[in-house]
């Protein structure tokens, strides 16, 4: 199969150009209109497709749910937002709930599933601090511990590739010590950890922020907190939810600018009530939440930010439009950022001879018009 366009995104430059996909791989980049062509976009944008390593669910199915077709309908469907690949992720709840949404994501990965593809596991909680518990169930929080945690991690066949914790609460860094030898990024959030914590926990073998300004310490001149070091280590990865709610666009500018092009990882956040209806109830982490008009989803006995109904493309366009950061810091936070953070980058998060052929066609308006995941039209 070949498409092509006038403007296909090639090492951070638009050109014309072909795409040639063959087995679920980019076969080669071709000249523009150098072969008879299967779709011709015209001049519509072709860029890599979605990597979204922070979702907790959408269309009514959360991750904690442990429903084999919940997930199934959820990777299928996820692709309309040109997301490629994804990180289910868990949130702070009982050991059983935690162990059975495990096994359940390793159930489906093992027998079979459709659209974008499953990367991992994000373990978010339960090893975080209650003061910035967010949404996460208070009761549910607790220490670090290296033997539980390998109990979660067989329960999930080796899928756990993220964990977000509170690093200041794990004694002598034996939890960041055993998930950074094994692989898995460790990444501070749900964190009350000072600025010199924080150097100390990055010392010790964490390298991402979990969605940065949220469930953290703020920036204050004199008190960086986790924030400041977010913006000071240009190196560790931070994951930022791109709606334009829960972070202020001239704050995501800020972040962006600080970090440079290969840092920032655009999340969703995304819960079970994405893609519902406006005033529409469900449960995450015990606790009810709500959609509001402007899309975003609450607490309803507390009233604050549950998370977020965001759909990636409209992330890129917050980002860009709203946010003012140049289109290849942006386009690299959805894509290869999050590729090189979960150590895939060898086959996915850009257009390139022998990549997977995970590709998303936008409009200019940033609807998706195509999403192809590991080659396949989902549309």
């Amino acid at each position: 199969m070949i498409i092509q366009s006038k403007r296909v995104w090639i090492q951070n430059i638009f050109m014309p150009a072909q795409i040639e996909i063959e087995n679920q791989k980019i076969k080669q980049i071709l000249e523009y209109g150098q072969k008879p062509v299967d779709v011709d976009y015209d001049n519509q944008r072709i860029v890599p497709g979605f990597i979204d390593q922070h979702t907790h669910g959408a269309y009514t199915f959360d991750t904690n749910d442990a429903n084999p077709e919940g997930l199934r309908n959820w990777t299928k469907h996820i692709t309309d937002e040109g997301v490629t690949a994804l990180c289910p992720t868990t949130i702070t709840q009982s050991h059983e709930v935690l162990s059975n949404a495990l096994k359940n994501v390793a159930y489906v990965v093992e027998n079979g599933y459709e659209g974008a593809e499953i990367l991992g596991i994000h373990f978010e909680g339960p090893y975080l601090d209650k003061e910035h518990k967010g949404a996460q169930p208070e009761e549910y929080c607790v220490k670090p511990n290296v033997e539980e945690f390998k109990a979660y991690q067989a329960d999930a066949h080796g899928l756990i590739k993220v964990i977000t914790m509170a690093c200041e609460h794990d004694e002598d860094f034996a939890l960041t010590h055993y998930c950074a030898s094994h692989g898995i990024l460790v990444s501070q959030g749900h964190s009350g950890a000072t600025y010199e914590q924080a150097c100390l926990a990055i010392a010790n073998g964490a390298r991402s922020m979990t969605h940065v300004y949220n469930g953290m310490t703020g920036f204050h001149h004199r008190k960086p907190g986790l924030v400041g070091a977010a913006m000071r280590f240009r190196d560790v990865y931070a994951e930022l939810i791109c709606d334009g709610r829960h972070v202020d666009s001239a704050a995501i500018n800020a972040l962006f600018m600080s970090k440079g092009r290969a840092s920032v990882i655009m999340i969703s956040d995304g819960l079970n009530a994405k893609g519902c209806p406006v005033g529409s109830h469900h449960m995450f982490g015990g606790h009810e939440i709500e959609v509001y008009p402007d899309g975003s989803a609450h607490l309803v006995q507390a009233g604050n930010l549950a998370g977020s109904t965001l759909r990636i493309n409209r992330g890129l366009q917050v980002v860009v439009e709203q946010a003012q950061v140049p289109f290849d810091y942006a386009i690299n936070a959805c894509t290869i950022n999050p590729a090189r953070a979960l150590g895939v980058d060898d086959h996915k998060g850009k257009l390139c001879a022998g990549y997977d052929a995970d590709i998303v066609v936008l409009t200019d308006t940033y609807d998706v018009v195509q999403t192809y995941a590991r080659g396949k039209a989902c549309k």
